[in-house]
Formats: structure tokens, sequence, C-alpha cells
């Protein structure tokens, strides 16, 4: 079964991309790294992972680890799969599964 999102965003919610962590091909402890930085020195409340493709797997084992080994507090708010459409060198167009993991303190 394939499912489709679409994401509808506030304006509020699109001033937050400073909390926006986009997760690639680094090990996942640089990741989170980054996601106790963002709660810890920003104050911030929520932090959302963003990965597309490959790295979803990576974004899904940093959220776990931050969860689970280091910020007890932390729990998954919200997790929203799509389908990205991505214009490859060749002009091609291929479909790529993305996954936003939304992070909060209790």
């Amino acid at each position: 079964m394939v499912e489709k999102t679409t994401k509808k965003r506030t304006i509020e919610e699109k001033n937050t991309d400073e909390n926006v962590i986009y997760v690639g091909r680094k090990p996942p402890m640089s990741y989170v790294l980054a996601v106790i930085t963002q709660f810890n020195e920003n104050g911030c409340n929520g932090v959302v992972l963003k990965a597309r493709g490959k790295a979803i797997s990576t974004a899904v084992d940093t959220a776990e680890i931050v969860k689970n080994r280091f910020m007890k507090d932390v729990k998954v708010k919200e997790i929203i799969i799509a389908t990205e459409s991505v214009t490859n060198e060749e002009g091609r167009n291929s479909n790529v599964s993305s996954i936003e993991i939304d992070l909060s303190r209790k």
C-alpha cells in the first residue's frame, strides 16, 4: 500500500526552520549531537528531523538514540511520510520517499 501525504504548514510553523535538522550521509551520532544542541542551547521545545531516500533509516536511528539514551524526556510528537518528485541530472523525474520526525519535550 502506497501512501501519499500532503503537508499543510501555517505561517507560524514556517518560522521554526532553525529547529529543522536535515539528515544526510553522516553517522547518526553527528545528528544526535545536533539535536541535543538544539534542545539545550536554543531552549526550544521541538526539533524536526528531515530526511529523504537512504537517509531515512539514519533519521529514525537518530530519533531513537536521542529518545532512549540521551534525553529521556523527549518523545516523538508526529511522523510525516511523503513522496517528493526530484529531477535528476538527465532531466528525468523520479519519486523519492521522505520523512519528517517531530521530536518534542514532554
